[in-house]
Formats: structure tokens, C-alpha cells, sequence
């Protein structure tokens, strides 16, 4: 069947290669955006079994991504979709939630968490 593949939409390069390095090690194939923009390019043509978005990014914020993706109906339109933000109100959260998003994660997270949050969310157990 091969791996599950995910696409990381993440603005800051730091953190999109810690995520990047993280699941891969989990056996996960990953393609990288670096905007919101970029991200919505990529599930235009690719498919995926999740989508990793942060909040703030260039060209479009993970919400307006995460609106798109499911106002598209394309081949990733009801894949999960996990939203990384340091946004942590309610009126942000329920934004996040009207747009699609399957799960809400605060940053700072730790990567351990982010992994089993993946597993749960992709089918795949935890190694």
C-alpha cells in the first residue's frame, strides 16, 4: 500500500523541517509549503491522507486553505486537516472548526504529541 502521505504547510522554515524530520522518521512522506498559497497549489494536484497547517501564513492563513480545500471538492476535500496556531482564543477555534479543521493544536506542542496525533488521524498505529 505504501506510506501515508501528508503535506506540512508551515511558513516557518524551522519548524516545517523539525515536523518534516519528525514524521518522516515515523515512515510518513511529506511535501513542504511555505504559504498558504503554495499549500492550496499542491492539494489542487496532489493527494494526501492529512494536511498539516499553521494558522499564519503568507497569501492565506491555514483557515482560508483549510475553507478552500473543503468548498473545492476536490480528492482531499474531507481528508483531515490538523491547524497549528499560537491563536488559542475561542472566536479562533470556532473559525478553525466552521472551515473544516479536524483538530486544533497550540503551540508551543511537542513533537510526540503531534506524532500521535497523526497515527490517530492517518489509521496508522504508532511503531
Amino acid at each position: 500500500m505504501g506510506n501515508k502521505k501528508i503535506l506540512i504547510a508551515e511558513d516557518e522554515m524551522v519548524l516545517r523541517f523539525l515536523l518534516t524530520e519528525t514524521l518522516e522518521d515515523e515512515g510518513f512522506d511529506i511535501d513542504e509549503a511555505e504559504d498558504g498559497r503554495l499549500a492550496i497549489d499542491s492539494l489542487r494536484y496532489g493527494e494526501y491522507d492529512l494536511v498539516i497547517l499553521d494558522y499564519m501564513m503568507p497569501e492565506a492563513t491555514g483557515v482560508e486553505v483549510c475553507r478552500w480545500l473543503r468548498a473545492e471538492g476536490g480528492i482531499n476535500a474531507q481528508k483531515p486537516v490538523i491547524l497549528l496556531t499560537a491563536k488559542a482564543e475561542e472566536k479562533d477555534r470556532e473559525e478553525a472548526r466552521q472551515a473544516g479543521v479536524s483538530i486544533f493544536v497550540s503551540k508551543p506542542f511537542s513533537p510526540a504529541e503531534l506524532t500521535e496525533i497523526v497515527h490517530d488521524l492517518t489509521g496508522e498505529g504508532t511503531p
